[in-house]
Formats: structure tokens, sequence, C-alpha cells
């Protein structure tokens, strides 16, 4: 396993989805709390520190960008994920950095690792399934 100590705030409201990049991130030696709502997020956001935030787009208590806007104001880098959007206002889309879903786990850890400025390794190449879509396979 990569060994890391940054720590990542994940927010997707997806069970399935939020259980298995937890699991991914904390298999690639990140620390990660993932909640469900922005609510949850905003407190957790209020009592610790993080190095990223990444956040789906669209939740149940509004969207991610509420997420995103929080932690900017604490400097704390942020990825936005998100299957809609064309949904967020041009000035959402353009303040911070969006993926688009489905995302291959493999593309989402390095583009973690790029925003993180780490040359963690993968600590194995398995399949890759890919979050909100289909299993995908690495080459």
């Amino acid at each position: 396993m990569a060994v890391s100590s940054h720590r990542i705030l994940f927010v997707e409201d997806d069970k399935p989805v939020r259980d298995l990049v937890e699991e991914v991130l904390l298999d690639e030696g990140f620390a990660v709390d993932a909640v469900a709502t922005i609510g949850a997020a905003l407190a957790l956001l209020a009592a610790n520190n993080y190095d990223l935030v990444l956040t789906d787009g669209r939740l149940p208590d509004g969207t991610g960008y509420s997420v995103a806007h929080a932690a900017s104001a604490k400097d704390i880098k942020v990825l936005v994920y998100t299957a809609y959007g064309l949904e967020f206002s041009n000035n959402e889309r353009a303040s911070y950095p969006v993926l688009a879903k489905p995302v291959r786990i493999s593309e989402l850890l390095l583009v973690i690792r790029h925003f993180l400025g780490t040359n963690l390794v993968p600590a194995k190449k398995p399949m890759s399934p890919s979050v909100g879509g289909a299993v995908i396979f690495d080459a």
C-alpha cells in the first residue's frame, strides 16, 4: 500500500459509489472522511483540516458547489465530479475543476495525486470500476 499523509473529504450521496471510492482511497493510503450530504460535509470542514475535497455536483440537500465554496474559503483544494455539469451556472463550472462521470477509478486517482502534488504509485492495478458507471478494465 502507498502511504500518504493527505486527508480527503469525499462527498457523495450514492452509497455504493461512496463506499467504493472510500475503500480505494483508503487502500491507496489516503486518510478519508466520506459523507452523503452538504450538512455533514460542512460540519467536518468546520472541525477538520483537509488537503482535498472531492464532491459530487448534485447532492440531496443542494449542490456540491456549496461544499466547494466552503472548502475554498479555507484554502482547501477542490475537485467536483458530476454527471450533470451543464445544470450548473457557467460561474460555478468555471470556479472549480470538474470531472465528468463516469470516471475510471485509475483516472480519478491520477487526478487526485496531481492535485495533491504526490508521486505515490498505485498500490495495485486491479480492474478499475468506473465511478457512476459500468466496470472498466485498465489496460
